[in-house]
């Protein structure tokens, strides 16, 4: 969710935040993808970001858009990934 707000406005960037073990914490998500039109598709659903980032409830959040990765356990955990794409 910060890297959606760091990327607001820009053009053809998308990031992806996951786990290689295919879970986050105690949910069934790996992670995120998020894009310049989250905040904006967000706030016509009504969620405020900051309120779930400040919750630390990226899960909830990003689960209403649609954006979660569930990839489901892989029994790999090498690393947590962060990765930009711009275009």
């Amino acid at each position: 969710m910060a890297a959606a707000r760091e990327i607001v406005g820009e053009k053809n960037i998308v990031v992806l935040s996951a786990g290689t073990d295919g879970t986050d914490g105690p949910t069934d998500a790996a992670g995120a993808i998020a894009d310049n039109t989250t905040l904006t598709r967000a706030h016509a659903l009504g969620l405020a970001a900051n309120a779930f980032l400040e919750n630390n409830d990226a899960y909830h959040f990003f689960r209403a858009l649609n954006d979660l990765v569930i990839t489901g356990p892989t029994n790999t955990n090498v690393n947590d990934l962060m990765i930009v794409l711009r275009g």
